[in-house]
């Protein structure tokens, strides 16, 4: 990609040579603050690209110009200053006892025709025109993802010792948006064993790399924070199935459940981030929800006790010479630029040219944005791969980061969606969708992209649909023709015109876990009849599938006990129900799951979000009007006739 020096040609140049628009560039960040991409101008639709012309650019540059601190000032500063903080033996050595400045009693600042700017929160550094058109337009062209070798190979590069990795997850297709042996794939330190012994911590080429594991968005599961909160051993549990072998001896105590939009539980994650000193890292596929958590759990407008620029001068081996002695100034140039650009007010753009100008154009770790109290936060937005690259923002001078990583890919089902339906496919707000019969010969389209069909005959089936686009109930056979675009129908459908040729099985799925317990409603309550689960006649078992990027569907069915506790040893809800020998055995309820290319789709053990009050009841608005009373309607009637007559 072209950087800073590719510029247009034809453009005007001024009498040193120097085009207009090369000047105007010259002032802008080296990367874009929405999207992490460095600045370039010559791909219009790639990310970074800046238009000279747009005013938000031209009020920029002309900002920074006119804000900048002449050298001559930052010295007279430094020396005014030694001299206030100089004793007066020391300045008769040097013949400085009788100037005018060692009388005024003045704090250092610099010279009244250079007055503070005034800060408006919309001098904000200006995004790119693609994350413009994202904000304001909702347009934009995805960028490549990355791979995780290049994800590891960019914190391998990072400036500090101590890193931390936050892998976060997407609730609402938990655990599908998992990267599969994360810690080893980034070098990271291994999992705490059970083992009392463990170790805490472990270096790997001079960097200590810690993992948590963050579920983001969970304000989609339920409308308390406390129903979340009730949820955790139920995300450990299915994170441990999730990891394999490898989760079986682990402790699993670095796992966070968070809402960004919700505020559930982002203070703590802030506090420990302001409290961590080194790099923290915003891992995880793409539209799982990191930039918007990078955004609530940044450390916004926290900084340390300022640092004054007192001058000490000591009469040691370094500092002002005079007269063959030797003093201590006490404090550094860069102490003095900083503390008269706080007096100011002034962002620190020119600071450390190594850090925000000159880098390394093979790197793959961009240069740091400018450290202010109040940075530009990520663009966020439903379109994958918004984040082009990383994005880095220091606090506690430097001593503590936090970067946002671009996404790694999620799949392929969000190319078969329309353009206009595509910020559709992301579930935002928490649902309450009707539960759907599906009985024998009938199947549930999704979309009209994805099919559900029982295999199990002579059985019906419940279906609660937790996703942001429209499903229908109908034969399996119009299912059929809907899903791959033989026939028409007017259920409405995200599908792009020739998505049905990829249509594939995307494998069947066992409802192997019991929620008799929670579905029976008050049969087992304490509240109702309050029956054992052993005394009932039956079993209600259910299973969650998944679909990548968008949710979950709910399936339930009622078996026969008979039929059940041929392999059922467990007596409650949410178990595990008989071992890998009775599994393959045809004993449990089974759906086939149809999507294009067979891909994009997977299980997990029932969250029973239905009976935990996510679904909730029918709302009063999609309730038919109620009948009206009919009572005295007949002798009404027939005393308005005898009266006409």
């Amino acid at each position: 990609m072209a950087q800073i020096s590719g510029l247009h040609t034809g453009t005007k140049t001024s009498g040193s040579g120097i085009s207009k628009d090369a000047a105007d560039i010259a002032l802008l960040p080296v990367s874009c603050p929405g999207c992490g991409a460095l600045v370039q101008t010559v791909e219009p639709l790639e990310a970074g690209f800046y238009s000279i012309t747009r005013k938000a650019v031209k009020v920029f540059s002309a900002r920074k110009e006119a804000i900048k601190i002449p050298k001559n000032t930052i010295e007279d500063v430094v020396y005014k200053g030694a001299l206030q903080k100089a004793e007066g033996s020391q300045l008769q050595e040097m013949g400085l006892a009788n100037l005018s400045i060692l009388t005024a009693n003045t704090p250092i600042r610099i010279a009244q025709d250079h007055p503070p700017p005034i800060q408006d929160p919309s001098e904000n550094l200006p995004l790119c025109d693609r994350c413009h058109n994202l904000v304001h337009h909702h347009f934009g062209v995805p960028i490549h993802h990355p791979s995780i070798q290049s994800i590891r190979d960019t914190i391998s590069e990072s400036p500090h010792k101590f890193n931390h990795v936050y892998h976060v997850l997407d609730a609402a297709d938990f655990p599908l948006s998992l990267i599969p042996n994360i810690h080893r794939l980034l070098s990271a330190a291994p999992q705490r064993s059970k083992n009392r012994r463990s170790k805490t911590g472990k270096f790997y080429k001079d960097k200590n790399i810690s993992l948590n594991f963050v579920i983001t968005r969970s304000d989609l599961l339920a409308p308390k924070k406390e129903q979340v909160d009730s949820l955790m051993p139920y995300f450990i549990r299915v994170l441990r199935d999730s990891l394999g072998s490898a989760g079986d001896d682990i402790r699993l105590g670095n796992v966070k459940c968070v809402s960004a939009k919700r505020g559930w539980w982002t203070k703590d994650m802030k506090e420990a981030i302001w409290n961590r000193n080194g790099g923290s890292w915003m891992v995880g596929r793409a539209n799982v929800g990191k930039s918007n958590l990078f955004e609530a759990v940044f450390p916004k407008g926290r900084t340390e006790e300022p640092r004054h620029a007192t001058l000490q001068i000591p009469a040691q081996s370094a500092g002002l010479r005079e007269g063959g002695k030797h003093y201590d100034m006490g404090i550094s140039r860069n102490q003095v630029e900083e503390s008269v650009r706080h007096a100011v007010g002034q962002v620190n753009y020119e600071e450390t040219p190594e850090q925000y100008v000159e880098h390394n154009e093979a790197s793959l770790l961009p240069p740091a944005q400018p450290e202010t109290a109040f940075p530009v936060m990520p663009v966020i937005s439903s379109l994958p791969g918004t984040t082009a690259s990383p994005i880095r923002h220091s606090f506690k001078n430097g001593r503590g980061e936090l970067i946002d990583l671009p996404g790694l890919s999620r799949g392929k089902l969000f190319s078969y969606v329309r353009d206009e339906h595509q910020a559709q496919l992301v579930m935002c707000d928490r649902l309450k969708p009707e539960q759907r019969v599906l009985k024998p010969g009938q199947s549930l389209l999704l979309g009209g992209l994805i099919r559900i069909t029982p295999t199990t005959p002579g059985l019906t089936f419940l279906a609660c649909a937790f996703v942001p686009f429209d499903e229908h109930v109908t034969s399996t056979e119009k299912a059929i023709g809907f899903q791959t675009q033989k026939h028409e129908s007017r259920v409405p459908s995200i599908a792009k015109p020739g998505a049905g040729e990829t249509i594939a099985s995307a494998g069947k799925f066992r409802l192997k876990w019991d929620v008799t317990k929670r579905r029976a409603g008050p049969i087992t309550s304490p509240k109702g009849v309050g029956l054992k689960v052993e005394q009932l006649p039956f079993r209600i078992l259910s299973t969650d599938i998944l679909i990548e990027g968008s949710g979950w569907v709910e399936v339930v069915a009622q078996v026969r006990k008979k039929r059940f506790e041929q392999s059922s040893t467990s007596d409650s809800g949410d178990v595990w129900c008989g071992d890998a020998a009775l599994e393959s055995e045809d004993i449990y309820p089974e759906v086939e799951v149809f999507s294009p290319e067979g891909k994009g789709i997977g299980a997990r053990m029932p969250m029973s979000a239905w009976a935990i009050g996510v679904g909730g009841k029918k709302t009063s608005s999609k309730r038919g009007r109620p009948r009206p009373s009919m009572k005295g309607i007949k002798k009404r009637e027939k005393r308005l006739r005898a009266e006409s007559k």
